[in-house]
């Protein structure tokens, strides 16, 4: 029987077992960028009303793409050219390959607060000594902002530094914090923790924002300043000169087919070359990987930690909210030995808006843990629930942090280049606060290289110019002695009572010796080696979502806005394609199906019936790295997809 089509105005593929319902990502007539908040949300329940109507007995929905683009349509999984290169295909002989190049002053890659900090200080400087200086930025995201997801609580040390007179320029902070609220949780009840002065959780003086805004306001001052911006454009490769330093960066090619072959639209990236590069990638950057190889930059320091954040915005009954307020909490649905916690802000931006989100320490054991499921489960604690009974959330999104922090800084100079933000990462772990210092080590670099690169006498040994006075200077910032205090919180929780050992370690050693102690412990290693074998783990049993509270991952994907060009080759890269079904699913019963919050990763039956396969939904997918860092394979490399693609978030 041939399966009737709908057509529902969202973002992802859902599939019953008789239905098939294509969701796209505009509305017709009207462009992507001009859908808000709650256009996502009108579409989101529009399709979940149609796959109800069409629902009844049938398997619960899963997001993924559709049958015809399973991977047993094309030869392999992945046909992507970073692991099939083009010189040794024969569909790319005769194919234009000639990239237009331009020259910059200095191109920063990533336009977030590191970059965005680093390209306004450049321009001020540039002012102030009445230099012309080119800068660029190049931003994989439609907008700015698009892809910027945070708690978040803002530390405004920075800021002050940068823009002082931010107040009257309209910087979008409009919730100073008022009250703090920690909690230790457990399934029924609440644990009042007080927040002694001085401890990681005490907001004074902080402002609680929808961060997205604050980096489009801050690529708007730098626009003022005289720096370009350019939104959609990927950055790709890392050019090199001929003495090895860097060169600059090359955008993602575009028109290229999932099977990785060229379309007759095929179009080659553009090449930006500068003086100095900075990589503001955010965590995990891609680009930033190749250069610590490249570079040997983390031959002193311990491998880097991370965590998942995921977060969701909620309307809620106005006599529940209470602008300025931050709930914190550890605890339940978590067990003692994994890593983790929940925020829970109160905005006060025209509206009862909560902002709220869920983190798991991605140093967890057992492979059947789901950290969005986790995420569900906890709304339902009834100090939650209480707050979201007869609210309306209204967008979803998820991204990796850093969390390995003084321990895990890597060598931040390089001959060409330098690392800026949460790519090397500088987020203070106890705080969860990571905008402060990202903007400041912006700063920083800033700094240093409008000092090299204004020096009309310097000779530089190498074509990209080495600036290591950055490295020196972030050492003698408030960065440093900020994440050097903290540096013993996030690895104590190693230890056999786990979270409350940790706690009392932070109660002794940071809240009364101020980090003071002679040692520094170290982290367990990579993250992706800590999953132990499916048959040595019990199951976890998650309740069902009740589409009030908690909610499936076809909702929650949904409300991202997230939309990639569906033909082009999977920016979800497997280094060998037999490796998921021969060990991950054999071993690890195919973690990747529940560490990705965004449901990319499934492994369905062969067509022939003859065993499983890995089916990668690569436009479901959301730009976390979750599984770029998780994979216990290490086989899954996360590269750009063309530019624009991704999420489109609206102040997350």
């Amino acid at each position: 029987m041939r399966r009737p089509t709908y057509v529902c105005y969202d973002t992802s593929f859902v599939t019953g077992q008789d239905w098939v319902i294509f969701v796209y990502s505009h509305c017709p007539g009207k462009p992507r960028d001009a859908l808000d908040q709650s256009h996502s949300s009108i579409y989101a329940r529009s399709c979940i009303r149609t796959l109800k109507s069409v629902q009844v007995e049938h398997v619960a929905p899963q997001v993924y793409s559709t049958r015809c683009c399973s991977s047993v349509s094309v030869p392999r999984i992945t046909t992507h050219y970073t692991v099939h290169p083009r010189e040794k295909d024969p569909r790319w002989e005769g194919v234009e390959m000639e990239r237009f190049a331009d020259e910059a002053d200095v191109v920063v890659v990533g336009g977030g607060p590191a970059g965005l900090s680093a390209a306004i200080r450049l321009k001020q400087l540039a002012n102030q000594h009445e230099k012309e200086l080119r800068v660029c930025v190049v931003e994989k995201a439609s907008q700015i902002g698009a892809h910027t997801l945070s708690g978040a609580c803002l530390e405004t040390t920075a800021l002050s530094e940068l823009i002082p007179d931010w107040r009257e320029r309209g910087a979008p902070l409009n919730t100073p914090v008022t009250e703090d609220k920690f909690s230790i949780f457990t399934e029924k009840y609440r644990i009042p923790v007080p927040i002694l002065p001085g401890l990681p959780m005490n907001n004074h003086g902080n402002y609680l924002v929808r961060l997205g805004h604050f980096v489009r306001w801050l690529g708007e001052q730098a626009e003022e300043l005289g720096v370009e911006l350019y939104p959609g454009y990927a950055a790709a490769e890392v050019l090199f000169h001929e003495d090895g330093s860097v060169k600059g960066i090359a955008t993602n090619d575009v028109g290229i087919s999932k099977d990785g072959s060229p379309k007759d639209v095929f179009e080659r990236g553009m090449e930006l070359h500068a003086k100095v590069t900075m990589f503001g990638e955010g965590c995990h950057g891609h680009l930033a990987k190749q250069l610590y190889k490249q570079f040997n930059l983390r031959e002193n320091c311990e491998p880097q930690t991370y965590a998942i954040g995921l977060k969701e915005l909620w309307v809620i009954d106005e006599k529940k909210w209470r602008p300025g307020r931050t709930e914190h909490s550890v605890g339940w649905p978590l067990n003692r030995n994994t890593y983790g916690g929940s925020f829970l802000y109160h905005l006060n931006e025209g509206e009862p808006l909560v902002a709220l989100g869920f983190v798991v320490g991605l140093d967890y054991t057992n492979p059947y843990l789901s950290p969005f499921r986790e995420f569900q489960r906890w709304k339902h604690h009834p100090f939650i629930k209480s707050t979201l009974e007869g609210g309306n959330r209204i967008a979803y999104g998820a991204r990796a942090l850093n969390e390995g922090g003084f321990q895990s800084i890597p060598k931040l100079t390089f001959p060409g280049g330098m690392l800026i933000g949460c790519s090397p990462g500088f987020m203070n772990v106890p705080k969860i606060k990571g905008t402060h210092t990202a903007m400041k080590s912006g700063m920083l670099a800033a700094e240093a290289a409008f000092s090299k690169i204004a020096d009309e006498n310097l000779q530089s040994e190498t074509a990209g110019l080495y600036v290591p006075e950055y490295e020196e200077d972030l050492k003698k910032s408030w960065i440093w002695k900020e994440l050097h205090a903290v540096r013993n919180i996030r690895p104590s929780f190693h230890n056999y009572f786990g979270l409350y050992g940790g706690m009392v370690y932070t109660g002794i050693f940071y809240w009364i010796f101020r980090g003071k102690e002679p040692w520094t412990l170290k982290h367990n290693g990579l993250d992706a080696a800590q999953l132990k074998p499916a048959k040595d783990c019990t199951p976890i049993d998650y309740p069902k979502p009740d589409g009030k509270i908690s909610f499936d991952l076809l909702s929650s994907v949904a409300l991202s806005g997230t939309n990639h060009e569906h033909d082009q080759p999977a920016h979800l890269t497997l280094k060998d394609d037999s490796v998921p079904v021969a060990q991950n699913l054999a071993i690890y019963d195919g973690p990747e199906q529940r560490f990705c919050p965004a449901g990319v990763y499934e492994y369905v039956p062969q067509e022939t019936g003859d065993g499983m396969r890995l089916q990668i939904n690569a436009q479901n997918c959301v730009h976390c790295k979750t599984c770029d860092i998780k994979d216990p394979s290490q086989n899954i490399n996360w590269v750009v997809p063309e530019g624009s693609g991704g999420p489109a978030y609206n102040g997350m």
